[in-house]
C-alpha cells in the first residue's frame, strides 16, 4: 500500500502554508520545535478527492478554451483571469478570479465519441485489459488509499435521482468498494432509528444480523453478500452524522456563496462530506449534451458550475484543506467546434479541456494548446491514462509500484503506455 497522510482528523485547520509561515516568523528555538511537528503533519495527512462530473460534456469553447472571433467561436467573449495572459469564457467570471489556484489542461484528446463508451472509459482509466471489469476512479481510490477517516464511507456519490448502493462501480475489486449514492443529496432511507427501538435493542439486532449474514455467506461468493453489508455499514456510519443532511444549520450566506440551485447545494454538501472524512466524493450534473441551442443552454448551465466550483476552491483554501483535497472537474468529452444546423455542438473527444485544483498540483497552470479553430490538439495531447496517473500521484499513489491482484493476475492501476501530466504536478 502507498504511504498514508493522516493528521488524525478533518477538523485540523493548520495548512502547510500557514505552518511554514509560523516557522519563518518564529524564533530559532520555536522553529526547531515546530519542524518535526510540521513534518509529521504533512506525512500523516490523508489525501481526498472530489470529482465533479458534467455528464454529457461541457463545451470547452464556452468555458476553458474560448476562440472568440472565429467561425467556430460562438457569441461569447473571452475575459482575462488572475493569471496574466490567460483568458477563459465570459460565462465563467468566478473561475477567472481563482485561475491562479487552478491547473487547466486544454489538450485532452480521448477519441471515444459515444456517451456509453466515453463515460466508462474516462472514469475507469481505459485499462489495457479490456475484458476485465475495472473499477471506476472512486472505487480505485477507496481501495488503494484504504478506509476513510472516522468510520465514514470511503466513496460517496451525490447525484440527481434515486439513492442506493452502486456496487457495479467497484468492478473486480468487489462490492464493498462501491459507491453510496445520495439521490439529490438526501440522506439514505431509514437513517433515523425509530424512537421505539432503544440503542441496546438496536445493538442486539445488529449482532443477530451479522450472525445471519455469516450463515448466509457459507457456500456463496463473497460478492453476493458484500454489497448488502457495505451498503448497510455506509448508511450506519452516516446515522452518526445526520447533521450532514440538515441544511437549516448552514448560514444563508454560505448557501448563497455556492448557489441555491441543486448543483450548488450538492457541491457545498460535498465539502461537508470531505470535512467529515469521506475519502472520495463524486458530484454529477446532467443535461450538458447540447446538440441543439448550445449557446442558450450554456448561458444557463455554465454559471451553475462556475459559481460553486470557484466557491469550493476558495472555501477549501480558506479552511486549510486545499493542499490535501484534489478537485477534478471533467466530463467524457467536449463539444464540436462546428456549429450544427440546430445551433448546437455535437460530441467532440478530439480536443477538449478539464480543470483541477488542490493536492499535489501546481497553481496557476494552463497546459496544452488547440488549433485556432479548436478542432484539434496542437501541443501536448493527453488521454485519460494520463489523467489517472496524475490523480494517483497527486494523492500519494505510485502507479509504477502499486498494482491490482485479480484471478491470479497482476494488473496495472493505470495504463503503462501513458504517464502523469508533469506540467501540473507539484
Amino acid at each position: 500500500m502507498s504511504a498514508h497522510y493522516d493528521c488524525g482528523g478533518t477538523d485540523h485547520r493548520v495548512s502547510r502554508r500557514r505552518m511554514l509561515g509560523m516557522l519563518a516568523g518564529g524564533a530559532a528555538g520555536g522553529a526547531g520545535l515546530l519542524q518535526p511537528v510540521m513534518a509529521d503533519l504533512l506525512r500523516r495527512k490523508e489525501r481526498q478527492v472530489l470529482m465533479i462530473w458534467l455528464d454529457g460534456g461541457m463545451s470547452q469553447l464556452e468555458s476553458w478554451d474560448p476562440k472568440p472571433g472565429t467561425d467556430t467561436g460562438g457569441p461569447f467573449r473571452a475575459i482575462p483571469t488572475s493569471v496574466p495572459g490567460v483568458q477563459i469564457s465570459e460565462l465563467m467570471p468566478h473561475s477567472a478570479k481563482i485561475m491562479h489556484k487552478l491547473a487547466v489542461v486544454r489538450s485532452m484528446s480521448t477519441k471515444d465519441e459515444s456517451h456509453s463508451i466515453g463515460v466508462g472509459r474516462m472514469q475507469r482509466g481505459d485499462p489495457v485489459n479490456r475484458g476485465v471489469d475495472y473499477p471506476f476512479m472512486g472505487s480505485a481510490i477507496a481501495k488503494l488509499k484504504g478506509p476513510a477517516e472516522k468510520g465514514m464511507p470511503a466513496y460517496v456519490w451525490i447525484k440527481p435521482g434515486s439513492s442506493g448502493f452502486i456496487w457495479q462501480e467497484a468492478g473486480f475489486l468487489g462490492a464493498k468498494y462501491g459507491a453510496l449514492a445520495l439521490g439529490d443529496g438526501k440522506a439514505p432511507v431509514h437513517i433515523h432509528r425509530p424512537e421505539s427501538v432503544t440503542e441496546e435493542e438496536d445493538k442486539t439486532r445488529n449482532e443477530l444480523r451479522l450472525k445471519a449474514d455469516a450463515r448466509f455467506r457459507r457456500g456463496r461468493a463473497d460478492s453476493e453478500v458484500d454489497a448488502y453489508e457495505a451498503s448497510y455499514d455506509s448508511a450506519e456510519s452516516l446515522m452518526r452524522r445526520k447533521d450532514l443532511f440538515d441544511e437549516s444549520r448552514i448560514p444563508a450566506k454560505e448557501i448563497d456563496r455556492y448557489g441555491r440551485h441543486p448543483l450548488g447545494r450538492h457541491i457545498l454538501q460535498s465539502r461537508q462530506l470531505l470535512e467529515a472524512g469521506v475519502r472520495f466524493v463524486k458530484v454529477t450534473s446532467y443535461h450538458w449534451d447540447t446538440h441543439a441551442d448550445n449557446f442558450s443552454m450554456h448561458r444557463e448551465l455554465v454559471p451553475q458550475i462556475d459559481r460553486p466550483f470557484a466557491a469550493l476552491v476558495d472555501d477549501l483554501d480558506e479552511r486549510g484543506m486545499l493542499e490535501n483535497v484534489l478537485v477534478l472537474l471533467m466530463a467524457e468529452f467536449g463539444r464540436t467546434p462546428k456549429i450544427n444546423q440546430r445551433w448546437g455542438r455535437d460530441h467532440w473527444p478530439e480536443a477538449w479541456s478539464l480543470a483541477m485544483a488542490g493536492a499535489g498540483l501546481k497553481r496557476g497552470i494552463v497546459t496544452g494548446k488547440t488549433s485556432p479553430d479548436g478542432a484539434f490538439v496542437d501541443e501536448k495531447p493527453y488521454d485519460v491514462g494520463h489523467v489517472f496517473h496524475t490523480v494517483f500521484r497527486a494523492v500519494g499513489i505510485d502507479p509504477d509500484k502499486e498494482s491490482y491482484k485479480h484471478n491470479g493476475q497482476t494488473l496495472d492501476i493505470a495504463r503503462q503506455d501513458t504517464g502523469p501530466i508533469q506540467e501540473v504536478l507539484a
